[in-house]
């Protein structure tokens, strides 16, 4: 790598990215290194093209943070359209099923239009309590989740019947924010504020969502407006130009603060963690949290080192991190 190569990859660290609705999450990695000219970006937690949103993205050695970045909860604002049902659970999908919404849901709909709670509404206040006290959840079929060695849409979209294992998921709150009818085809729905953990899909609530209620249903719009630390509000667009790219970047360092707890490492610690070796208590200058599976180690200028966990009564280096960055960066 020439210097200029070296340049181009020195900007490390995380871009909150407002994804617009169309481009997949592999389609704004590749806008970015064109914009940036850098090769080395990733993302962390996949947002389907439908959607929109937070999508954080990985400059340089912030990839080695993205395991991490993808363990949080997450919120969105999402749109339940009911009468229909798709094969992907979304509006894109092809349409698999179609049924006359019940009078009751219409006027339940209407009720939460005109701003009413959803105590006044029975059978709706009845299918989110269901959907809070969720622990498994089924993933769609049209997913990334891999079966047999392939990618689930993959295989689904092959026209296999795929058959995904139900995975633990945690329902932190959903709520009602709206409600109304689709202007082009007159269906109803509900526009839900949704905080939920790691692994947990969307298009599924919408599914489920509609099969509590007896109808058919898919998920209509989603937008993420939170991950993990990381929300909206301190988010870029995808127009901004590289100058605006470069500020908003987030420091290695401090992401590594925003989502982790840290320890501080002696300075014999700091070199043995930079050889990759085991280290002890003596190797810090006070107790790694016990409470987290991974700790951020810094250095006691503030160099973010490694990325550690305790292992029987010792510490191992999980990720290293090369040349050092500072958090005041």
């Amino acid at each position: 790598m020439d210097k200029q190569d070296d340049a181009r990859e020195a900007l490390e660290g995380i871009l909150v990215v407002d994804k617009p609705i169309g481009p997949t999450s592999h389609d704004v990695v590749f806008k970015l290194r064109r914009i940036l000219r850098m090769k080395r970006i990733g993302h962390a937690g996949t947002l389907d093209p439908l959607a929109s949103g937070v999508l954080v993205v990985l400059l340089g050695q912030a990839t080695k943070l993205g395991p991490y970045l993808t363990l949080h909860d997450k919120r969105y604002q999402a749109r339940v359209v009911f009468g229909k049902s798709t094969d992907t659970l979304d509006a894109q999908g092809q349409t698999t099923n179609e049924a006359p919404v019940p009078e009751w849901l219409l006027d339940e709909v209407k009720t939460i239009a005109a701003g009413a709670s959803l105590e006044t509404t029975p059978h709706l206040q009845s299918a989110f309590a269901q959907e809070r006290s969720r622990t498994q959840q089924t993933p769609p079929a049209y997913s990334a989740i891999k079966v047999a060695g392939q990618k689930s849409y993959d295989r689904a979209r092959r026209g296999e019947e795929v058959v995904l294992e139900d995975r633990p998921v945690e329902v932190r709150s959903i709520s009602a924010v709206g409600a109304g009818f689709v202007e082009e085809s007159g269906l109803p729905f509900i526009d839900l504020d949704v905080d939920v953990s790691k692994g947990y899909y969307v298009r599924s609530l919408a599914r489920d969502l509609g099969q509590t209620l007896g109808v058919p249903s898919y998920l209509g719009a989603l937008r993420r407006v939170r991950s993990g630390p990381f929300a909206i509000e301190e988010s870029v667009t995808l127009d901004a130009d590289r100058s605006h790219l470069e500020a908003a970047v987030i420091s290695v360092p401090k992401v590594a603060e925003r989502c982790m707890s840290t320890a501080v490492l002696t300075a014999t610690g700091v070199v043995r963690a930079s050889q990759g070796k085991l280290l002890g208590l003596d190797d810090f200058t006070a107790e790694p949290s016990s409470s987290e599976e991974t700790v951020a180690w810094f250095s006691p200028e503030g160099v973010l080192v490694a990325i550690g966990a305790a292992e029987e009564g010792r510490y191992v280096v999980r990720r290293g991190f090369y040349g050092g960055t500072n958090c005041s960066s």
